[in-house]
């Protein structure tokens, strides 16, 4: 039957297609017979006119319409009644259609025939619509007719096919498809379809168009399925008609089947179609998809949808120059953006897809988050994301959560957004709205990576987007400089600040929004006063026009009025902002971007410059913590180099005298006073006779100042005279010297007496009088030590970029007695408690700053080694994530006395001080300080570069002095490269803590502090190999034993704590995401270059594997000489850092693992018989990282579970595991929560399997789960053994997790491998059932206990071992064995077995019960596997933040 209609539908074909060539070839004369006068009515004798006019009709001649007399209506039905009851019916038909063909053989009258009806009725009697239809349509409304007269229009219009248009401008073929339309009714369906399909076939290409997109129009449902199969055999064989047959295939009801086929046609062809043709073709596969594979369909339609290619490639490089060059985008030329509509069309499409069809967008979400590469997320996922957030409201908290992640992970970075931006701005600026209100939800955040893409978000929306959008942006900037939160508010100005650099016209115009700022100025910390008055500045000053005129008054009000506050607070916003603003008025217009055009400094400038100086001088002058501030914000100023030369050369000359009469006496002139001590000039580094030379004035200014007026602290002396303090000291000599600096090029000759020069002070060793001194002479002796140590910090700052080989052995010097000096600090420390140092760092919120010494009282308590460290005597940073980890378990620096001290207990136990809880009250160290780690370390082992001076005395940097830097430049690293866990900052506590101390180093960006690191990676990495051998010595002679008789313990100690500040620093450098913008792949290559040369000889451009593979391994090396596990942990980060870099870290990986083991498996020494010398959170780690890392998880726990703790148990009480020392009873539960949560973990992620996978696949995965549940065995029944609180708190959270996953994970496997693997399944069934049984009496214990830390675990415990006994059962019918499941009576009972009596049986009949199964498949003997059913029916679900609550 088919190959007969088919054959059928070729003949008609052919002789379609020989009409049609007929009517071509046929001259146009031959078809007009006669001519017709014009209007005239056409009078024949002919059946069909007769009939048509006794019905209403009346035929017109020439162009004239033809007249319809009646309602249309009433004509079809007088007509149909006229034929119907004609004598001669239905021959009567056939004369009729015959006088039509006659008729309509005139092009004339077929054109009227065609063309709508003139209705010569009022409309008000008319009873039909209010058009008139054309007479052939009011035909084919006639059900009698309408066959023949399909017939006729069909055969008649291969005549016009191949003509143009008509000299009226009518089309032919279209006007008679049209006449097929919205028909009432279609008689013969199936005979139309065939006959518009044969046409279809051999009309030319553009009326082929119409003739398809027509269909949906033409036909009835029933037909759409004929139709549809016909079009998908079109479409192969034609692709230039894939857009109306895609149009018209989204318009029909057809088969899913059939619109699967054509959308996979489509899907193959996504990647060559047209960009005109795009969103037919999205449209069609997005309305062809359904909730089933809605999610496969979207994925792979996102992996060939590539529109970064789409548009072309010389409209992304003129979008991207002229965005260079305005700031904005501009409309290119008409080919470009014909291209650019299209895609705009496309994403239209999508939005009405995503908008309007839930499943869709759900869809698109899903299949975007699933993507872990980096690599694979395209610029067209971001868009998307984009999109439907604006577009469909319900799934905006879902693509924040994606959105969040894949920020949080790496996934999106930088360059895609802006590439995102770059590409699609078009598009995104009709979502701006949605787009502000996505970057304020993220910058609410509490992780500052996606905060920092909150503000990436403003950037490039007011980078891309009109005015009105600027406006916008800078709007919600604003409100979230003014919220209150300290990582919103830094963000939000440094976005402030990028902006004016991107685009500085435009942001003058939004200035008013800023200015607004000033009212919230209260709640802002010192550095973000400091940026915000930077940018107001910026606005206001940096090109003169009337716009910022009243900017710079409101500034100048502000500025006026804070300073000459009293309150701290407020005169601390006077000074920083006037001194920011001298700084932008007073700027060298030579090398200043923002302020092209304008001459130097004029007079009137230089004046109103100096006037404001003078103002804060005079304003600050009374008052010693505000003149300090003034010299330090002032020297942040002169520092950034941009000052203009007048106002620099007024400032030098002011300050240099200042500094002179304040500070500096003469050497030989004797302080005269009531002094308490005897005042001796110290710490000169050159013989002075008594006729010259100088010194600096320091305990008789801290003595004028504490002693006088009974002891009274000064703030202000007798009118006429000037206050000196000795607080300003070090910050007035800063301001000094960087003066200097400036003016002469680095040369610091004119002030160079000032590093060698001894200072006023009196004997600082206590001896023997410690104990005899008043608490207020222990005070003023501190403070004496305090300002002496800033002085010399600040004169190290100074010099310590000097070349000649007398000033750097001076410098070196200094370092000396700096670390000599805290040494003697911590004596005085120990004997005053509640002491508060003078202040060293202005620029705080409050002047009520203490001591932090609270804390490591406590600790000290504890008597551990580790715990008696000593800070650098500078800053010690908050703890990052290792030192956090770390605190209980640091080694002890050289000026702490502590661990002699635990060598000789006695009363010195008590005098231990940690000088890092004072970090704030030291001055900060220059980041230029530390070029001195270029001199060599000298230690017993080890020679390396000697420093000569002139008089040939060696002068080298030996490892205290070497810690103190380290100790610092690590805490430098942290505070600037490793971002902070950003945390809500709680009520009443003070913000910005993090950066006290940091305040010179915040003025520098994350980049440079990363390239003046890499550049010390050199020594760096010589000081870290010094160690490495002298550690290998010591374990040659002593075999590693630390209180050994030729190891100095102190000497140990204080290059173990180089060694771990190396690897710190090294893991903080590696760490810094910065490396992953392209801008600082430079960087990057030059610092593994470093590492990569210390194996071999470098290489020109090696590629960034081999780099990785190199540093690794060289890392690699020094895990021999490691002496601490503190250690231990930082080399294996560092490592991990390394491979996270790489694309290929397979095999590296399983060299972490197998590092970490070796560290588990170490003895480490320890210098007293310490039960548990290792931090748990640092065990807990090292144990994660070897877990995670190593091949086999579950083989990796059988062999700890299975070797390791039975050791343990045959061994004495204090002792360790043989095989892991790292495992003792003390640390037991850290091994037990890590192996339970890494197995749950494991087993989770394993995909449940199917019944469509292999035989092969299904014995891998029951054999995996079998292992995994004698791990899981082996863990639960150490409970037996291990019963403290912590273990059983384990069990029950990681119990409870592990059954739910073996629920989802692995019944579904057992449920189809039952039958072949039956007495596989029965055993893993019964092993379980022991667990659970054991669960059970775990949940009974919780409860006789009544310890509500466990007790809240047993409700959904009890309820996941009930839905594990009904999933089993579930099981059992499945495969027909519903007979050998049955429940029975579990008895309640303790950890050890024993019932518990204190419910009988009747009550707990109900409570609980156990199944066990039988196998009579091959046996008649029933085998147990019995499952805990608790059938509490009172269960409550608990909260998801309790269920993973993991707090001891």
């Amino acid at each position: 039957m088919v190959s007969k209609r088919r054959l059928s539908k070729s003949e008609d074909k052919e002789s379609l297609m020989e009409d049609a060539s007929k009517a071509r070839k046929q001259p146009l004369s031959k078809k007009t017979k006669k001519s017709h006068i014009p209007n005239a009515v056409e009078e024949n004798d002919s059946v069909f006119v007769k009939l048509l006019k006794t019905s209403g009709v009346i035929l017109k001649t020439g162009e004239s319409q033809n007249q319809l007399a009646v309602d249309q209506i009433i004509f079809q039905k007088k007509l149909f009644q006229t034929l119907r009851k004609h004598p001669s019916y239905p021959k009567i038909i056939e004369e009729f259609v015959s006088g039509l063909e006659s008729y309509i053989e005139d092009q004339d009258s077929f054109r009227n025939c065609l063309l709508s009806c003139e209705r010569l009725q009022d409309e008000e009697a008319s009873m039909g619509t209010s058009y008139s239809k054309s007479l052939i349509k009011l035909l084919l409304g006639i059900d009698i007719l309408q066959p023949a007269i399909i017939k006729t229009l069909f055969e008649k219009l291969p005549e016009f096919l191949f003509e143009k248009m008509t000299s009226d401008g009518i089309n032919m073929p279209r006007l008679i498809i049209s006449q097929l339309k919205w028909l009432d009714r279609v008689v013969d369906g199936k005979d139309l379809t065939t006959k518009i399909m044969q046409l279809i076939s051999i009309a030319p290409e553009y009326l082929q168009h119409d003739f398809i997109t027509s269909l949906p129009e033409i036909l009835g449902d029933s037909q759409h399925a004929d139709v549809g199969k016909e079009l998908s055999d079109l479409l192969m064989e034609n692709t230039s008609l894939t857009v109306p047959i895609l149009d018209v295939l989204s318009s029909l009801r057809l088969d899913p089947n059939l619109l699967s086929k054509v959308r996979q046609l489509m899907m193959g062809k996504l990647c060559s179609v047209r960009l005109d043709d795009l969103p037919v073709i999205i449209k069609f596969i997005l309305h062809s998809i359904t909730a089933t594979d809605a999610l496969e369909v979207i994925s792979e339609l996102r992996e060939k949808l590539d529109l970064q290619h789409c548009i072309l490639p010389s409209r992304l490089q003129a979008s991207q120059s002229k965005l260079k060059s305005k700031g904005r985008p501009s409309y290119l030329g008409n080919q470009e953006s014909s291209g650019q509509d299209c895609v705009i069309l496309l994403f239209d499409v999508i939005k009405s897809a995503v908008r309007y069809e839930k499943i869709i967008s759900e869809a698109w979400i899903k299949a975007i988050e699933s993507i872990d590469s980096v690599s694979e997320h395209k610029i067209f996922d971001l868009a998307m994301l984009l999109i439907i957030f604006s577009t469909n409201t319900q799934t905006k908290k879902y693509i924040e959560r994606v959105l969040r992640n894949k920020i949080r992970s790496g996934c999106i970075q930088e360059q895609l957004l802006r590439s995102t931006f770059c590409i699609h701005h078009l598009v995104l600026k009709d979502v701006c709205p949605s787009i502000l209100s996505l970057a304020q939800s993220l910058f609410h955040s509490l992780d500052q990576s996606t905060i920092s893409f909150g503000s990436l978000l403003y950037k490039y929306a007011f980078k891309f987007f009109d005015t009105y959008c600027q406006q916008e942006v800078v709007g919600a900037l604003v409100t979230h400089i003014c919220s209150g939160n300290e990582a919103e508010v830094d963000t939000a100005l440094d976005a402030l600040l990028e902006l004016i650099l991107l685009n500085p016209s435009a942001m003058r115009l939004n200035a008013v929004f800023v200015k607004g700022i000033l009212d919230y100025l209260d709640n802002m910390s010192p550095q973000q006063i400091r940026k915000l008055f930077y940018i107001l500045s910026t606005l206001a000053f940096s090109k003169q026009h009337e716009a910022s005129s009243h900017i710079q008054d409101d500034m100048h009000l502000v500025v006026r009025k804070q300073l000459s506050s009293t309150i701290f607070k407020y005169k601390l916003i006077g000074i920083i902002g006037a001194v920011t603003m001298a700084g932008i008025m007073a700027t060298d217009r030579s090398r200043s971007n923002l302020t092209q055009g304008r001459t130097d400094l004029s007079n009137e400038q230089c004046t109103q410059v100096t006037t404001l100086l003078q103002l804060v001088h005079s304003c600050s002058e009374q008052s010693p913590w505000a003149s300090a501030l003034y010299y330090d914000e002032f020297a942040n100023l002169i520092q950034g180099g941009k000052l203009a030369p007048k106002v620099l050369e007024w400032v030098g000359q002011t300050i240099f005298n200042g500094f002179q009469d304040a500070f500096v006496v003469d050497f030989c002139v004797v302080p005269e006073g009531d002094f308490s001590f005897p005042v001796k000039a110290l710490y000169g580094l050159e013989e002075y006779n008594t006729h010259d030379g100088i010194a600096i004035n320091l305990l008789p200014l801290l003595f004028s100042q504490d002693f006088a007026k009974d002891g009274g602290r000064v703030t202000s002396q007798e009118s006429g005279q000037k206050l000196v303090s000795p607080l300003c000291l070090a910050p007035h000599f800063r301001l000094l010297r960087l003066c200097v600096e400036r003016q002469h090029n680095g040369n610091l000759e004119e002030i160079d007496g000032l590093l060698d020069c001894p200072v006023f002070l009196t004997d600082l060793e206590p001896g023997e009088r410690l104990k005899s001194m008043s608490a207020k002479e222990h005070s003023f002796m501190c403070s004496l030590i305090f300002l002496t140590l800033n002085w010399f910090r600040e004169v190290v700052n100074a010099f310590c970029q000097q070349t000649s080989p007398e000033m750097k052995g001076k410098v070196l010097t200094r370092l000396k007695h700096i670390v000599e000096l805290q040494k003697i600090l911590e004596k005085y420390l120990a004997v005053t408690p509640d002491y508060v140092p003078p202040l060293a760092n202005f620029d705080l919120e409050t002047l009520d700053v203490t001591p932090h010494t609270a804390g490591s009282a406590k600790i000290r308590k504890k008597g551990k080694i580790g715990r008696k460290r000593k800070a650098d005597g500078s800053k010690t940073s908050s703890p990052d994530t290792l030192s956090k980890e770390d605190n209980s378990e640091c080694h002890p620096t050289p000026s702490d006395r502590s661990q002699l001290n635990k060598e000789f207990p006695g009363k010195e136990e008590k005098m231990s001080v940690s000088l890092q809880n004072y970090h704030t009250f030291f001055r900060e160290l220059d980041i230029e300080v530390f070029s001195i780690l270029h001199c060599g370390l000298v230690t017993k082992f080890i020679l390396d570069t000697e420093m000569h001076t002139e008089a040939t005395e060696v002068v080298q940097l030996g490892p205290p002095e070497l810690l103190f830097l380290l100790e610092d430049l690590a805490q430098k690293v942290e505070n600037m490269l490793i971002p902070p866990v950003t945390r809500r900052v709680p009520f009443l506590k003070n913000k910005g803590s993090r950066d006290i101390g940091f305040s010179h180093l915040r003025q520098r960006s994350s980049q440079e502090i990363a390239h003046c690191v890499v550049q010390l990676l050199t020594p760096m990495c010589n000081h870290l190999e010094n160690i490495h051998n002298y550690f290998q010595c010591l374990t040659t002679e002593n075999h590693g034993v630390v209180d050994g008789p030729g190891v100095k313990v102190q000497e140990y100690y204080i290059m173990a704590s180089c060694y771990q500040r190396l690897l710190q620093i090294f893991h903080g450098l590696f760490s810094w995401s910065g490396f992953f913008e392209p801008e600082n792949h430079n960087l990057l290559y030059s610092a593994l270059e470093v590492l990569t040369s210390r194996l071999k000889q470098r290489e020109h451009e090696q590629p960034l594997e081999e780099l990785l593979s190199q540093s690794f391994h060289y890392l690699q090396n020094f895990h021999h000489s490691i002496p601490s596990f503190q250690c231990a942990l930082y080399l294996i980060r560092l490592l991990m850092v390394i491979l996270e870099k790489s694309t290929a870290p397979a095999q590296n990986k399983e060299k972490i693992a197998s590092l970490a083991r070796q560290f588990l498996c170490r003895v480490w020494p320890s210098g007293e018989k310490e039960k548990n010398n290792i931090s748990s959170d640092q065990l807990h780690a090292l144990l994660c990282i070897y877990l995670e890392h190593t091949g086999s998880v579950l083989k990796a726990i059988e062999e700890i579970a299975g070797v390791g703790v039975p050791e343990l148990i045959n061994s004495p009480k204090d002792a360790s595991a043989s095989t892991f020392p790292t495992l003792n009873r003390h640390t037991f539960v850290i091994f037990f929560r890590v192996m339970m949560a890494e197995l749950e973990k494991t087993v989770r992620g394993l995909q449940a399997g199917t019944a469509a996978d292999s035989q092969q696949i299904h014995e891998e995965k029951l054999l995996y789960w079998n292992m995994a549940v004698r791990d899981f065995s082996v863990l639960i029944n150490l409970i037996k053994v291990f019963d403290s609180r912590p273990v059983l708190h384990v069990c029950l959270k990681y119990g409870r997790l592990f059954v739910e996953a073996f629920l989802k994970q692995c019944m579904p496997l057992l449920d189809f491998s039952f039958r072949k693997h039956r007495e596989d399944v029965l055993s893993l069934l019964e092993t379980f059932q022991l667990d659970t049984r054991l669960l059970h009496h775990l949940c009974g214990h919780s409860k006789i206990h009544q310890d509500m830390r466990l007790t809240k675990h047993v409700p959904l415990l009890k309820k996941t071992l009930e839905l594990l006994v009904c999933r089993v059962k579930a099981m059992l019918i499945l495969n027909n064995c519903r007979e050998a499941f049955w429940l029975g009576n579990l008895k309640n009972r303790d950890l050890q077995g024993e019932e518990i009596i204190s419910q009988n049986s009747q009550e707990s009949t109900a409570d609980e019960s156990e199944d066990d199964m039988s196998s009579q498949i091959s046996k008649s003997k029933i085998t147990e596997d019995g499952e805990e059913d608790e059938a509490n029916a009172e269960e409550k679900e608990q909260d998801s933040d309790e269920i993973y609550d993991d707090s001891e």
